[in-house]
Order: structure tokens, then C-alpha cells, then sequence
């Protein structure tokens, strides 16, 4: 017996004569207003920022700035990109962000599928010895002598890249993406002859693309964001990150006299803050649309367990 295909038109028309009740209308739009308002709450503290980066002196201490930039120059632009101690910070943040990742995505993977496997021994230990530190640490003054003497880190990029480098949450939600994986490939890949080492470099790591970015993105945005760890372990400015840069202005350990010419320090200082903050975080503004697709996905793959 032959079916007859559904009318698509009459289905649209069968919709769109469907009409909302008041209450829902009225939920509709509080959402539509709610949401709007926090886009502009969410928004307006960067796009204030963007505009004193490029406006003037007397606008900005006149309180003449909001939305748009009000006496466009460049001048602390010039000032802060010609200052060489801030392309030293810059490269060092990016050369920190680099080992971190490098080493965070290491341990996070290799320490995640081990705990993922049911059939090891003690694992419920390693996972507990990890949880532990979550809401255990030893403080400020122990992981400044442990990390700057015993170890002897201090004045070395290891004391910023190492410390910190295994977040147990990442940790967490990668063990259980790793624990949701396919069974059936890594039992096909083990009858073809591979060994545990190449089941985890040539299949489970390929496919797991997308928890693998939003790992790496939510590292490389913490490292990025550091300071804390410089200012304890650092003495020499050439070795800080741009972070510690930035810092030093707010803090006024930094001079604008240090960043441009005598007759322009009025401008320099009214808004290098807002040049420095636009400057440093324009990269992983530009890093985060090419992880974005990944970012939703990789965290939710890795905190459902089916």
C-alpha cells in the first residue's frame, strides 16, 4: 500500500497558526529583555575599554568617554609598541603558554585514560589522590619554599610553566570522555595487532578532537592570564609575562615616563592601562572563534557518562 508524501505547505501553514498564550508571550519577551540586558552588561566594560584605549587625554579625565572614542590619537599605542620591555613580556608569555600547554596536555591525557581504564589496579586511589587536592593545598609559604629553594626553580621559566600544569577538573572531565569512548574500536584496534601505547596515540587521541581543544583553550587562557606565580618566583623584569606588565601599571611599579616621550606623558598616562589590557587580550580573543566550535561539545562529551 502506497503512502502518500506529507504535505509540507500544510504543515507550515498547521504552525503558524498555532498562537501563543499570553503567559508565554510575556515569557518570551522578559527573555528577550533579560538577555539583551546582560549582553550589554557583559559588553559594555570591553567596549568602554576599546574606546579610552583611542581616545584623548582631556576626554578621558573629563569623563567624556562611554561607547566610542572621543579625540582619537595613537599615541599610547605608539608609546606601549615601541617600549621594548613589553615585547619582552609578550614573548615570554607566549614561549610560558606554549611549555605549559605542552606539558598540561601530557599529563591531563595520559593520567585520564589511565584512570579511565575499570580493569587497573588501585584506581579508585589515584582518583581520590587527585580529588584530594582539589580542596587540599599547602599554601603560599610551603609552595614558595618547596618550588623556589628544594627544587631550586626560582628565577627559572619552570617555576610559572610547571606548578599548576595538572588541573584536576580538566582532569575530571577528560576521564570521563575517555570513559564514554567506544570500546568496540579499541578492542578492533588490540585484534589488529597494536599495543596499548598506539590504541592511545593512533585512535582514542584522533577522535577525541574536540574535548582535546576546550582543554587546551581553558589551559592557554589560564596560563595567559597568570601573574600570581611570576611575582613569587621572578626577581629579573626581562623574564615576566605581559600579565606582570600590566600588573605593574595598575600597581604603578611601572612608570608611563618608562614607556614614551617627556611631552606625551599626560596622554600615555591617562590611558596606557586601557592599551595594555586591549593589547593583551587581542589574542585570545582571535584564538577563541577557531576552538569555539569545539567548546561545547568537548565539555559536554566529557560530563555526561552514559
Amino acid at each position: 500500500m502506497e503512502t502518500s508524501a506529507p504535505d509540507i505547505g500544510a504543515i507550515r501553514n498547521s504552525l503558524t497558526q498555532v498562537k501563543d498564550t499570553p503567559g508565554a508571550k510575556t515569557f518570551r519577551w522578559l527573555n528577550y529583555f533579560g538577555l539583551t540586558l546582560l549582553c550589554f552588561v557583559t559588553l559594555y566594560p570591553f567596549v568602554n575599554l576599546i574606546a579610552q584605549a583611542f581616545s584623548s587625554d582631556a576626554a578621558i579625565r573629563t569623563g567624556q568617554v562611554q561607547l566610542w572614542p572621543v579625540g582619537f590619537n595613537l599615541t599610547t599605542f605608539q608609546g606601549v609598541l615601541t617600549h621594548g620591555l613589553f615585547w619582552r613580556n609578550y614573548a615570554n608569555t607566549l614561549l610560558y603558554t606554549i611549555i605549559h600547554v605542552t606539558v598540561a596536555m601530557f599529563l591531563t591525557t595520559t593520567f585520564a585514560y589511565v584512570i579511565s581504564r575499570t580493569q587497573l589496579k588501585g584506581r579508585n586511589a589515584f582518583i581520590g589522590l587527585a580529588v584530594f587536592t582539589m580542596f587540599f593545598g599547602g599554601g603560599m609559604v610551603p609552595s614558595f619554599v618547596v618550588i623556589g629553594f628544594w627544587y631550586g626553580l626560582r628565577d627559572t621559566i619552570w617555576a610559572v610553566t610547571i606548578p599548576g600544569a595538572l588541573s584536576v577538573f580538566n582532569l575530571l572531565v577528560m576521564k570521563s570522555f575517555f570513559e564514554n569512548f567506544p570500546k568496540e574500536l579499541e578492542e578492533a584496534a588490540a585484534i589488529d595487532g597494536l599495543t596499548q601505547y598506539s590504541v592511545f596515540t593512533r585512535i582514542v587521541l584522533p577522535l577525541s578532537k574536540a574535548v582535546l581543544a576546550t582543554m587546551t583553550l581553558f589551559y592557554s587562557v589560564a596560563m595567559w592570564n597568570a601573574w600570581f606565580g611570576s611575582m613569587m618566583f621572578l626577581r629579573d623584569r626581562n623574564m615576566m609575562p605581559v600579565m606582570m606588565y600590566l600588573r605593574n601599571l595598575i600597581a604603578g611599579a611601572l612608570a608611563p615616563t618608562e614607556v614614551g616621550d617627556l611631552q606625551d606623558q599626560a596622554q600615555i598616562g591617562a590611558n596606557i592601562q586601557a592599551v595594555t589590557m586591549l593589547l593583551t587580550v587581542l589574542p585570545i580573543i582571535c584564538a577563541y572563534p577557531f576552538v569555539q566550535k569545539y567548546f561545547v561539545s568537548g565539555v559536554m562529551l566529557g560530563s555526561v557518562k552514559g
